[in-house]
């Protein structure tokens, strides 16, 4: 047995079943071992970028890590965007990274990089397998890192000489840690700060956020009077009619502001403090009035359901006073697509259980509040910024809940980063509907362009921040790479064309043009 298989053996025993590829030369003995060993799973992803996306959606849903491989350095570095969006959201992923045979990296030949420089900024825990022998132990160390709460990205470098030379055979995996509980002194200065409840304020992320998080977090507000809120993005949030239905810190600062000038005390669980997502002239960068008092119940690596329960019972808050959000939907809206029309109908076509990838960026900013009575469902939000996560993340989410309907909303922008992925939802045969909202611009730029000040966009910058001429076919880019696809232009095709891609087994893409 070499050193490939002997990892591959021994990520298949430690649960880590599915393996988002992209391959080159350098790997192709883990390619054959994969071939060989029963009980994994290969989805091929055609740009780096689809293959770290999707092992991020894989975590936020599964909670277990899953595997990529990545050819080399440039390999590793096509992937970076979606690993720094990965880390923000604490997604824990194994990279492996194939590399030169040891001895011939000092020839110095053309794909030769520092691959451990590159994978640095977006790891947590890096290494380069030393000789064939180790490269199972290297990889078990590997996985419980990843799997280490509240999740990490452990990047494995695998030379040539290490994959085909003679292996352990598989190594076992080394004890993963559980969330820490948090200690009673943080639970005593939590409930002293939001006991006399005007002025304070419980900051939600993390855990905090899925039905247990906010049931208990609900009740809480409820007793002391304290206010409830979630992080401005949320890895995984859960959400809809008998759940406890949170608003979230908005993107626009002035907004921000005003939602949180009252604000005196916030404790934190597992959320950090609000800050905005870039400076702006004449605007605040921290969103909270000066002198706020912040403390930290729990940290995202913490146990904070467990903490929660236990404020709760600190307080003298009950599970049952928890207010659940009751079954609800706006009236169903008719004529041409609006943003606010939008929001409306997916409202209505949300099926039960139902994971919702939110890359709408300016268009889904009011979708929020409009769907928070819709039948339960789970919504992922890009918690790192970099653009071009929803696709590959709807991959991620689908192979992990294979059982569930997922719906990504992807503005046009966005989408062209990461394109690649509808023929791999097409080549899975993947359960998910993909709205595109083409508005032919990167229109929160052109927002962003008044927010720093720099005046009105010129004909030089709108031909930057425009994406027409050519205008974009999305129904014809998605035919193309085997996902049927129609166009919706009112609010009437919208609602039909969600009602057959949601009913319908497989990937469907909608073009809906505002």
């Amino acid at each position: 047995m070499n050193g490939a298989e002997s990892l591959v053996r021994t990520l298949v025993a430690a649960g880590v079943t599915v393996c988002f590829t992209n391959p080159g030369t350098s790997e192709m003995h883990f390619v054959a071992a994969l071939d060989r060993v029963e009980g994994m799973r290969c989805v091929l992803g055609l740009f780096e970028g689809v293959v770290t996306g999707a092992a991020d959606g894989y975590w936020r849903m599964a909670q277990w890590p899953a595997a990529t491989l990545l050819h080399l350095g440039p390999g590793l570095g096509n992937g970076l965007a979606n690993l720094h969006n990965a880390r923000k959201a604490s997604s824990g992923i194994v990279n492996i990274v194939g590399e030169h045979a040891t001895y011939h990296l000092q020839y110095d030949a053309p794909l030769t990089a520092d691959i451990e420089g590159i994978a640095r900024p977006v790891s947590h825990w890096v290494r380069t397998a030393t000789e064939a022998r180790k490269v199972a132990a290297d990889g078990a160390e590997a996985i419980a890192v990843a799997a280490t709460p509240p999740g990490h990205i452990a990047t494995l470098v695998l030379p040539g000489d290490a994959a085909w030379g003679e292996g352990s055979g598989p190594a076992p995996l080394p004890p993963v840690p559980p969330r820490a509980r948090v200690s009673e002194e943080a639970v005593r200065q939590a409930a002293a700060l939001l006991r006399p409840g005007k002025g304070a304020l419980l900051l939600l992320g993390g855990q905090a956020v899925w039905e247990e998080g906010l049931t208990w977090a609900g009740a809480i507000a409820r007793h002391t009077g304290a206010r409830l809120l979630a992080q401005m993005a949320n890895a995984r949030l859960q959400r809809g009619a008998g759940r406890v239905a949170v608003e979230r810190v908005p993107f626009p600062v002035p907004q921000a502001v005003a939602l949180l000038k009252d604000v005196q005390r916030v404790v934190l669980v597992a959320a950090r403090p609000p800050v905005a997502f870039f400076a702006y002239p004449d605007r605040p960068s921290v969103l909270t009035p000066p002198g706020c008092t912040f403390h930290t119940l729990a940290t995202p690596a913490e146990d904070a359901l467990d903490a929660l329960a236990r404020l709760a019972d600190a307080v003298g808050a009950q599970r049952r006073q928890a207010p659940l959000q009751p079954p609800w939907r706006p009236p169903l809206p008719t004529g041409p697509l609006t943003p606010e029309g939008a929001g409306a109908v997916l409202a209505h076509a949300l099926p039960e259980q139902a994971i919702v990838v939110d890359e709408s960026v300016t268009t889904g900013r009011g979708f929020f509040p409009l769907t928070a009575g819709a039948p339960p469902h789970d919504w992922l939000q890009n918690m790192g910024g970099s653009i071009g996560y929803g696709l590959p993340v709807a991959i991620g989410a689908a192979i992990a809940c294979p059982q569930r309907k997922v719906l990504a909303l992807v503005g046009d922008g966005s989408a062209m980063y990461t394109v690649q992925a509808l023929w791999t939802m097409a080549r899975e045969g993947l359960d998910v509907t993909v709205v595109i909202w083409a508005n032919r611009t990167y229109q929160i730029l052109k927002g962003e362009f008044a927010n720093v000040g720099a005046g009105s966009p010129g004909v030089k910058a709108r031909h930057m921040l425009d994406i027409d001429r050519p205008t974009l076919d999305w129904v014809a880019m998605a035919k193309a790479m085997g996902v049927p696809a129609a166009r919706a232009t009112d609010c009437e095709t919208l609602l039909a064309q969600l009602r057959r891609g949601l009913a319908a087994p497989g990937p469907y893409l909608i073009e809906a043009v505002l």
